[in-house]
């Protein structure tokens, strides 16, 4: 991140004047006029009075003053719809209209907004400040610079205002990991290239272990789902195991994410349209790391451990093939009906060994099938789980952060579809072209295990995110400009960091 955000009570203005507005403000608040050079507050208020600028949600104008001085307006909508998201989104405005003009200062002045609002603001801000171009070549003056930005607040809000900012620095700067994650592209981002990031980023906490089950340890604990995907590799696959806070007592969260670094579809080969894309394949693991940095940087006390299943699915002579059975860690075996179905491969492997911990509960994410963005587009998330209380708060925890779970269907028929394979346990693709991303929820909620692996038992308390659709391509998402959109790193730390409030 570029951009530093302060907070002060000063009315002095910095740099460019950001003025958030209401719709149908006709005259600049006094609030905001404090220290306006006269010539440019009277342009302000030629233009909000002739309906030039009418403060509707996200739109921006800026205004330089024939005598000295610039503002941007922003517009923050109705005042009556003008909560924390509009604020959010207003925030986000600012810096998409201003990401041509680096390393210049902002001095952002608010009417009345409370501290919840002025840190909505800023969350936008931060989220929005953020661009891929590590593999451009970029002339000394051209490399941006850092961006200062002041928020003006009332006497005594300033110690709240400074807490909460810090706190959102800390969560988008794991936004911003989970993106660069998803951004990199696939002849550097491969599964040892993945663990070794992990490796390295742990040893900035003391708090945070770091363990890797590479390929030969995979082969030998029975990973065969994880094996049988990225065997075909030369880049052989392995799970990263991320454990916060460990020697605490007690169970604790749990995030499983899937992470094919690349996807080519194996032996069943994707067309080649668009395959590009698929260097997003690893946007559930790059959500897990994403959560475990947010989380570390913000000072969290409590335990939490992640698992990310990484593989490069190749077609080779020694991939898998369709009609394949591979016996997974759980011991069950799948038919491989289809070698592009591989994310849920990796996953039942993932979910099984997630049991060795005793979690509270596991949440997997996957950008696992096209079904989802087919039912959802782009603009939610498919949400699965086996309690309904659990998948309510997980889509309270979204609606929290504006990013949308939808919550989907687990019926037994799906699960019922997966088990028909007449040589295996389960088999790794539905029976037909409907309701393929309930029936691959079904297909993972086979490899959730029972507390302490009692086959008697209640099984843990689970949730499926698929993320196809929201992970990149997601045009409507305020918060980013365009590639791998960091989804569900802010919703899965305010669902942990509020779990037991």
């Amino acid at each position: 991140m570029t951009m530093q955000i302060s907070v002060s009570p000063s009315h002095n203005i910095d740099g460019t004047l950001i003025l958030p507005l209401f719709e149908g403000t006709d005259l600049v608040p006094e609030a905001h006029a404090t220290g306006l050079h006269v010539a440019l507050k009277a342009q302000i208020n030629r233009v909000l009075a002739d309906g030039d600028f009418k403060g509707k949600a996200k739109s921006t104008m800026t205004l330089v003053g024939s005598e000295g001085g610039k503002a941007m307006l922003v517009g923050l909508g109705k005042e009556d719809d003008a909560d924390a998201h509009a604020y959010r989104k207003a925030g986000a405005a600012v810096v998409a209209a201003r990401k041509k003009t680096h390393g210049t200062d902002l001095t952002v002045r608010f009417a009345g907004a409370d501290v919840e609002s002025m840190g909505a603001f800023a969350e936008g801000m931060l989220l929005r400040d953020y661009s891929y171009d590590e593999y451009k070549m970029q002339k000394e003056e051209d490399k941006e610079a850092e961006r200062n930005v002041r928020i003006t607040c009332d006497e005594g809000q300033e110690e709240e205002l400074e807490a909460l900012v810090s706190i959102y620095a800390g969560v988008a700067s794991g936004v911003h990991l989970s993106r660069d994650l998803g951004n990199c592209p696939p002849n550097d981002m491969y599964p040892e290239a993945f663990s070794d990031m992990a490796w390295e980023w742990a040893k900035q906490y003391e708090n945070v272990e770091v363990t890797i089950i590479n390929y030969e340890h995979a082969i030998k604990a029975g990973m065969g789902g994880l094996v049988a995907v990225g065997m075909g590799s030369s880049r052989k696959p392995c799970m990263v195991i991320f454990e916060m806070n460990k020697e605490l007592p007690g169970r604790c969260p749990l995030l499983v994410g899937k992470g094919i670094t690349f996807d080519t579809g194996g032996i069943s080969l994707k067309p080649g349209a668009n395959m590009d894309e698929m260097k997003y394949d690893m946007g559930g693991s790059a959500t897990v790391f994403g959560t475990m940095q947010a989380l570390a940087s913000t000072g969290y006390e409590g335990k939490v451990v992640a698992i990310t299943c990484m593989a490069e699915n190749m077609p080779a002579a020694n991939a898998q093939r369709p009609g394949d059975v591979i016996t997974t860690l759980s011991g069950k075996t799948i038919e491989v009906l289809n070698t592009d179905a591989e994310g849920r491969l990796v996953l039942s492997d993932g979910l099984w060994k997630a049991g060795e911990f005793d979690p509270e509960f596991i949440i997997d994410f996957a950008t696992l099938t096209g079904a989802c963005v087919v039912a959802l587009g782009h603009e939610a998330t498919g949400l699965w789980s086996n309690d309904d209380d659990f998948r309510s708060k997980i889509h309270d925890a979204g609606n929290a952060v504006d990013e949308l779970a939808w919550p989907m269907p687990l019926l037994p028929a799906f699960e019922k579809e997966m088990t028909d394979s007449k040589i295996a346990d389960t088999r790794n693709l539905g029976a037909g072209r409907y309701g393929g991303a309930n029936t691959a929820a079904a297909f993972l909620k086979q490899f959730v295990p029972n507390r302490n692996y009692d086959e008697d038992g209640e099984q843990i308390t689970w949730a499926h995110m698929d993320i196809a659709g929201t992970y990149w391509g997601a045009k409507t998402n305020t918060m980013v400009g365009n590639g791998a959109t960091g989804i569900h790193v802010r919703t899965m730390y305010h669902l942990i960091t509020n779990w037991n409030n």
